[in-house]
Formats: structure tokens, C-alpha cells, sequence
């Protein structure tokens, strides 16, 4: 079965090529130009990723993004930001309210077909089955992919999720940036080092009581990112 992507841009000539060379590489594809528009299609319909540009007239891109992460239903559609802007601080945004990734316009083929995949093939990776690992009070079970803190559920992204695994697999070790990049996003060579410090950022604004003071997920100041091994 074709993995079905829902593309929402208001530029009818974005939605062809996107479209186009989608199709070509084997999806099924739908296109809306607005983000009311997508936001009925997504309640409809079962999407395996959305490419959401980031201007839309009327809703907004990053606010569909933050919508469709804020709910059960939807939070778990991997989401790519498209968008005309190269300044870090719209893709760093747009990966803050919980974009998987973001691709800058103008863009290629290759480029477009490679971070599809990656997305995806993150989306659909599974870590080791039946067990539970607990560090302090934060469960995390990898039969049901759920992460639980106190008993109340913890909703992450897949790539998050398999970020604080990956970590907490490894306690004690300091990763850096190149390390966990190869690691938890592997082959994705478009994905930058800067993509990993927001993801680092997003999960302890979940898990953490105060990310300012991570107790969970550590920085050792000028190499990287570790899960205290005494948790």
C-alpha cells in the first residue's frame, strides 16, 4: 500500500512539483491550499505524513502544526515545514511546536524525496519490544511506545521518543551532537547539528519540572547531551 502524504501550500506551482515528484517516487498524494481546508481533510482522513507550508492564509502553518501535535488523534502524523524562509529562527520554531523537519524553499527533488523518507522510515522504527525501563519517576514502555512520568502520560514525538531512549539505553555516556545524529536521525544527511539542541530542548520541556535545571536529560558544557547514570 502507497504511504499517503497530504501537501498544503497556497502556491499552486509548490503543490505540482511537490505533488509531481511524490508521485513519481511511488505516494499517494492530496493537496489542500489552506490550512481550514487541511485541518477537515486530516479529520476525514488517515494521512502518513503532511509536508505544511508555513504562510497559509488563514490558519497558519506553525499554528496547524501545533493544533494537530496538541491531540491524540493527530499528534502522531510526522509533520515537515515547508517554507521560504531561511532564517534559523522560523526553523527552529517550527521544530518547537513539534515539526519533525523542515525543508527551505527553493528546494530539490532530491532533497524533498530524501527527507520524506528519513521522516517516515523515523516514524516506523521501533525500538526492542517488551520491556520496561524506568529511570526515577519517568517509565518509559517500549511494547506500547508510551512515556509515562508519575503515571501520567508523556506525548512525544518519534523522534523524540527515540532520542530520550537512545540516552537512557546508554546512561552515564556524553553524546554530541554528531554522535546523536548519527545515532537516532542515522543516514539523513540534510539534517543539521542545530536540529539536535531542539529536540534536546522539546523533550525536556516534556519530561523535565524545570528545563532551565534538567535533572533527565543533562548538558555537559562543551561536548554534549547525557542521562545520569545514577537515575
Amino acid at each position: 500500500m502507497k504511504d499517503h502524504i497530504l501537501v498544503v501550500d497556497d502556491e499552486r506551482d509548490i503543490l505540482e512539483l511537490v505533488s509531481y515528484n511524490l508521485q513519481k517516487d511511488g505516494f499517494s498524494i492530496t493537496t489542500s491550499t489552506n490550512g481550514e481546508e487541511a485541518l477537515r481533510l486530516i479529520k476525514r482522513h488517515e494521512y502518513d505524513l503532511l509536508i505544511l507550508d508555513l504562510m497559509l492564509p488563514g490558519i497558519q502553518g506553525m499554528e496547524l502544526c501545533k493544533m494537530l501535535k496538541a491531540s491524540d488523534k493527530t499528534g502522531v502524523i510526522p509533520i515537515i515545514m515547508l517554507t521560504a524562509k531561511s532564517e534559523e529562527v522560523d526553523k527552529v520554531l517550527g521544530l518547537e511546536m513539534g515539526a519533525d523537519d523542515y525543508i527551505t524553499k527553493p528546494f530539490s527533488p532530491r532533497e524533498l524525496i530524501a527527507r520524506v523518507r528519513a521522516v517516515l522510515r523515523r516514524s516506523r522504527e521501533r525500538p526492542p519490544r517488551d520491556k520496561i525501563i524506568t529511570i526515577a519517576d519517568i517509565e518509559i514502555n517500549t511494547d506500547t511506545y508510551q512515556v509515562k512520568k508519575r503515571g501520567a502520560l508523556i506525548r512525544l514525538s518519534a523522534t523524540e521518543y527515540k532520542l530520550l531512549l537512545y540516552l537512557v539505553q546508554k546512561k552515564g555516556r556524553v553524546f554530541n551532537r554528531d554522535m546523536l545524529l548519527n545515532a537516532v536521525w542515522k543516514d539523513d544527511a540534510f539534517v543539521e547539528p542545530r536540529t539536535v539542541d531542539v529536540h534536546v530542548r522539546r523533550l525536556r520541556a516534556q519530561i523535565e519540572d524545570d528545563p532551565a535545571h534538567p535533572v533527565y536529560v543533562k548538558t555537559r558544557r562543551g561536548i554534549g547531551y547525557f542521562v545520569d547514570g545514577e537515575l
